[in-house]
């Protein structure tokens, strides 16, 4: 990648890893706080967990808050979360999935900062490092539950790194298991074949090239399909090139500030490209913004494309790095509350689910489903579902996400209607069981 590396001095060797730890107790610390104060969801937390508990207990991948049954390979492809279940053995708990959560995006902070490093120098390379760690991009992926992506995170960043210090087939090996993260991972591990041909690795990179485009399609056309029950791949839902034309450009405009837009110029910056093109031309507005986590995958692209971009001459970087990362922290922090419900209420809804007996299947609101589905079968309360399980909780005030108020509400009234008693109510939350 013509690139010239600098030594590091001994004495900074262990700033990347420092760098990371730090980075790992505050992503873990954020994240459960998140958990505690009920702000985690049943969408994503809750269905991951209950994917990663199937594994654990050797069954087939199952998530019963997208229905009942419905097998989760057929949602996305990401068999990557077995590696999770030995873990979640040890501790099966929602809190497992957000710990490995931050540590996965905290690894990635390692080859990110050891190159800044190198690229600038140690304290430069440091600033860079923080920056990176309070990028908008992994902030909002930790202010919003668990997602398979998070595996892709350090995976760019080591392949990423191995591109830049022109370790061809390390970088290949870092990347390939994309195709085992999520279905259109595999275009960005082609991206990495581009990048290689660019670099005159034809052989290597056209290999790679037609691996990824072609697993890709695999995926998308046949696997998903085969394994989903209606038979289709369940996140087409058609195109939409040319709306949100300004919340798109402020994407990627936020994507390219914190490197000062360094990243413009390097051919690193190809790698964000199939990321990019099929959330900028999806019709599901929520794939344009900042928001979610559909843009943690991004941001150890941009970073290290930055500081190839950038070489030695670019002092902005470390300060629009840190700069922007502080305005993230802060626009996040923000968010991090404690939530809708006093101390006294949360223990109060800790109580009320207590009452349900571990094994049973229960219909719940999106914001209690994570505190059951480490020993319930839990179904999602949407005020549309027929299911009829034996135990109903809803929780107060109710989220209008994906119906209406009125119609969780009328659904409440009509399982009342139809056998079920109130066997306790707070203001918080409502427990039914049938009769």
């Amino acid at each position: 990648m013509l690139i010239d590396f600098a030594p590091v001095q001994v004495r900074t060797r262990a700033v990347p890893h420092v760098v990371a730890a730090v980075a790992f107790a505050g992503y873990s610390l954020w994240s459960l706080q998140r958990l505690r104060t009920f702000d985690a969801s049943g969408f994503d937390l809750g269905i991951f967990e209950q994917v990663v508990r199937s594994y654990a207990h050797g069954h087939w991948p199952v998530a019963d808050l997208l229905g009942p049954g419905v097998p989760a390979l057929g949602d996305h492809f990401h068999p990557i979360l077995a590696l999770l279940a030995p873990f979640y053995l040890l501790w099966p708990s929602p809190a497992c999935l957000l710990v490995a959560q931050a540590f996965l995006f905290a690894l990635s902070a390692v080859p990110v900062t050891r190159c800044a490093m190198r690229v600038l120098d140690s304290r430069r390379g440091a600033v860079v490092g923080v920056g990176y760690v309070l990028s908008w991009g992994l902030l909002s992926a930790v202010n919003f539950d668990f997602h398979e992506v998070c595996f892709a995170v350090p995976m760019m960043a080591f392949a990423a790194e191995h591109l830049l210090r022109e370790r061809w087939r390390a970088a290949v090996w870092c990347a390939l298991p994309l195709v085992l993260v999520k279905e259109d991972l595999p275009l960005t591990l082609a991206a990495v074949g581009v990048v290689l041909v660019l670099n005159r690795q034809r052989r290597l990179g056209w290999a790679v090239i037609v691996f990824g485009v072609a697993s890709s399609a695999l995926l998308f056309l046949v696997v998903l399909p085969a394994l989903n029950p209606a038979a289709v791949y369940a996140h087409g839902g058609g195109v939409n090139p040319f709306g949100g034309a300004i919340v798109k450009v402020s994407l990627l405009l936020a994507l390219l500030v914190p490197t000062a837009f360094a990243a413009l110029r390097s051919p690193l910056l190809l790698l964000a490209v199939p990321t990019l093109l099929w959330r900028l031309v999806s019709a599901n507005d929520r794939y344009w913004g900042m928001g979610y986590h559909y843009s943690a995958v991004l941001m150890p692209i941009v970073f290290l494309a930055g500081l190839h971009g950038a070489r030695r001459a670019a002092r902005l970087l470390p300060a629009c790095a840190l700069v922007t990362g502080l305005v993230s922290l802060g626009l996040q922090a923000a968010h991090l509350t404690d939530g809708v419900w006093t101390p006294s209420q949360r223990a109060g809804i800790d109580a009320v689910l207590a009452r349900i007996p571990s094994g049973s299947t229960v219909l719940a609101s999106n914001r209690l489903a994570p505190r059951l589905t480490s020993r319930c079968t839990v179904l999602f309360f949407d005020g549309v579902t027929r299911e009829r399980p034996e135990w109903v909780v809803v929780a107060r005030p109710e989220q209008s996400w994906p119906t209406t108020l009125a119609t969780k509400a009328l659904a409440l009234n009509e399982l009342e209607d139809t056998g079920y008693l109130r066997v306790e109510e707070t203001d918080s939350v409502v427990l039914l069981h049938r009769e």
